[in-house]
C-alpha cells in the first residue's frame, strides 16, 4: 500500500519517536554500522523519487539479486561500486506492485535511508523530483521527553544552519545545496554544537570554533568518499 496523499486531503502527523533515541540509532547507521528501523507503513516515496542508489562492491548479496544491466559504475567511487538507477517514471526498477521485490536483500543505502533526517535538521526539500519525500518528511513529529532531547535537536539544526552559512569551508560549496547531504552532515557534526556546564552538568547549544567544524566536515566528507 502506498501511503502518500496527492489529492489535497489533510494528512495526519507521523510519530517519529523520541529524538535522542532516534539519534542513537541513526548516527551509527550513517557511519555504516547497522540500519534504521523506519516506520514506513507502506510508504514507498523514496523508491519513487528519481533516486540513484549506491551499492558498494562488498554488497555481494544485494548485487546477486539485481540484474547487471540495471547497474552502472558509481561516479567518483572505487572500482566495483555501482549505482542502481530508475525508470522513466522515476521509480526504482526493483519496486514491483508498490513493494520492494528484494527487500530482504536491499542495498545498504536503502537500509539506512531515513527521511526523518530532514525535519531533524530543519531542512526543507525543494527538489521537484522528490515531492513525495518532502510531503512525507513534513509529517514527522518527534517527541522531546527531556531537555537533552531538545538540546540535541537544537544542535542538529544549528549545525545545518552553520553548514549553509559557511559553505566556503567545504571542499565543494555545492554540497551545501544538496538537502540530503546537508541534513546528514548536520547530524554527523552536531556534537560540536553541544556544551556541558561544568557546574550544573546541563547540556546546551554553543557556538563552536568555525575552523574546527570546517576541519571535521572536510574529514567526514573525505572519509565518506563524498564528492
Amino acid at each position: 500500500m502506498v501511503d502518500d496523499n496527492l489529492d489535497g486531503e489533510p494528512e495526519h502527523d507521523l510519530a517519529a519517536g523520541d529524538f535522542s533515541s532516534w539519534m542513537a540509532e541513526v548516527e551509527p547507521a550513517i557511519g555504516g554500522v547497522g540500519g534504521v528501523d523506519v516506520p514506513c507503513n507502506g510508504c514507498t516515496a523514496c523508491c519513487r523519487s528519481f533516486q540513484f542508489v549506491h551499492i558498494a562492491a562488498e554488497e555481494t548479496d544485494t548485487l546477486s539479486h539485481i540484474p547487471a544491466e540495471l547497474l552502472a559504475p558509481a561516479p567518483g567511487m572505487p572500482r566495483g561500486h555501482v549505482v542502481l538507477g530508475y525508470d522513466d517514471r522515476g521509480h526504482c526498477p526493483m519496486l514491483k506492485n508498490d513493494r520492494c521485490s528484494i527487500y530482504e536483500h536491499r542495498p545498504r543505502t536503502c537500509r539506512t535511508y531515513d527521511c526523518r533526517v530532514f525535519p531533524a535538521a530543519g531542512v526543507e526539500i525543494d527538489d521537484d523530483d522528490k515531492v513525495l519525500i518532502a510531503r512525507r518528511a513534513r509529517r514527522w513529529r518527534f517527541n522531546f521527553p527531556t531537555q537533552a532531547d531538545r538540546s540535541e535537536h537544537e544542535a542538529v539544526r544549528a549545525a545545518a544552519t552553520f553548514i549553509r552559512e559557511n559553505a566556503g569551508l567545504l571542499p565543494d560549496a555545492a554540497l551545501a545545496t544538496n538537502t540530503t547531504q546537508l541534513a546528514v552532515l548536520a547530524i554527523e557534526v552536531h556534537s560540536s554544537f553541544l556544551g556541558r556546564d561544568a557546574r550544573t552538568g546541563r547540556v546546551s547549544v554553543v557556538d563552536p570554533d568555525p575552523e574546527a567544524v570546517g576541519a571535521e566536515l572536510r574529514s567526514r566528507i573525505g572519509a565518506g568518499g563524498r564528492a
